[in-house]
């Protein structure tokens, strides 16, 4: 549809947004922080044809952390594989688009919601094209940083290593967080390139929230694959859960919750227009919101939801308490001791 990534992952977003609050459904902390991965994607990277989905010529395209379905819709609906104007339609009772991302879906090429498949199936995908003898495409995967506490995932990346798949680029929407907490408090993955590259994969970490960064990993991914090691490539995108309204960000709370009526729909929406890009139309608000609602000091906003925190247990003095930065430009930090 000829929009600059910068616009389309700002609409992914908002459709975000819309859809969860519509019908109530979760993972738009999730759906924020892979935003600008998926429209890089789509704008810039990928070759498709939203008349033709099927066309055997087009990079494959797998989102493994299938929870953050309404991403992906979002951005087959900008792009022209169906009426934008279905996305509200997002979770009700007798729609195509599930919770979850589903295959029936123009554009979607596998179904994913349980965590730990979807790079063993974009294995099988470049193996095929490899066996094929097709270099007309690759295949792209991405998985979530806690999807990758599965054994599934390990197994296929040994696998992707073994047949030299360097027609397979995953990317790893590294925000930190899964589920009831930060990674690091509940299964330790880093360090996380180290444990790419011992599985013997070409490993690029960035800044998942940066289109200059992101362009610059799938143009090096290009350059690899076409190095005489034939090492499959991974893209350790560093993101921040929640990124794009700011009382979101580092809050594992959004990872479930959806945006209410009253201040929490319209903070997202107002913080959302003052970073509108030049050539966008907001489909929903066009105009913002003429009177937002505003949280008071009795909303729970900007409070720690860890289930470190909120359990209120004692853990080892082994265990390491992981807490955002609040104002750093980063996404996390370790705190030393215990995590009481």
């Amino acid at each position: 549809m000829n929009r600059n990534s910068e616009q389309l992952a700002w609409l992914i977003r908002r459709h975000g947004i819309e859809m969860t609050h519509l019908s109530g459904g979760s993972h738009i902390g999730a759906i924020m922080s892979v935003a600008d991965v998926v429209a890089v994607l789509y704008a810039d990277v990928m070759k498709y044809d939203p008349k033709n989905p099927q066309w055997e010529g087009r990079d494959r395209f797998i989102l493994s952390k299938g929870h953050a379905g309404a991403s992906i819709y979002a951005a087959l609906a900008e792009e022209g594989f169906f009426p934008v104007e279905e996305l509200k339609t997002h979770y009700a009772n007798g729609s195509r688009l599930s919770g979850h991302v589903s295959h029936h879906v123009p554009g979607v090429d596998f179904s994913t919601g349980s965590l730990g498949h979807g790079l063993s199936a974009a294995c099988g995908m470049a193996y095929a094209a490899r066996k094929d003898r097709r270099d007309d495409h690759r295949v792209f995967v991405v998985l979530g940083d806690g999807e990758c506490n599965e054994g599934s995932v390990w197994e296929a990346a040994l696998f992707a290593n073994h047949f030299r798949l360097n027609n397979l680029i995953a990317i790893v929407d590294h925000n930190h967080m899964q589920s009831l907490d930060f990674n690091e408090n509940t299964i330790e993955i880093e360090d996380f390139g180290g444990k790419w590259k011992a599985f013997g994969w070409n490993v690029i970490e960035i800044n998942g929230n940066s289109h200059v960064e992101l362009k610059a990993a799938f143009a090096k991914a290009e350059e690899l694959r076409n190095e005489e090691s034939h090492k499959p490539t991974v893209i350790i995108a560093n993101t921040i859960k929640g990124c794009g309204v700011t009382y979101m960000q580092n809050d594992i709370l959004w990872h479930y919750r959806f945006p209410h009526d009253g201040w929490e729909y319209d903070e997202a929406v107002t913080e959302m227009h003052e970073n509108i890009p030049a050539g966008v139309t907001d489909p929903y608000t066009p105009d913002g919101i003429l009177h937002p609602k505003k949280h008071t000091d009795g909303d729970d906003i900007n409070n720690d939801h860890t289930f470190t925190k909120t359990w209120n247990t004692t853990y080892p003095e082994t265990m390491r308490r992981v807490e955002a930065a609040p104002g750093s430009g980063e996404s996390v930090r370790e705190i030393g001791g215990a995590a009481k």
